[in-house]
């Protein structure tokens, strides 16, 4: 295996790393809702699952049997 032949130093390792950067996720707006959420994720909103301004899930209504 490979091994260095001289230490590198703390200050060189951290320039190298400086383009090492957490980046805030980019939100979207629901049309329907209005709803701040992830790209191309759905989100719950008053009892309803949303994807793309359509109602997936509707958690609201009860079964009537």
């Amino acid at each position: 295996m490979a091994h260095p032949k001289r230490k590198i130093s703390k200050t060189r390792r951290d320039k190298r790393r400086t383009h090492y950067k957490a980046v805030a996720p980019t939100l979207a707006t629901d049309p329907t809702t209005g709803e701040a959420h992830l790209f191309h994720r759905a989100h719950w909103h008053e009892g309803k699952l949303y994807y793309r301004g359509q109602v997936l899930v509707d958690n609201t209504e009860e079964n009537v049997a």
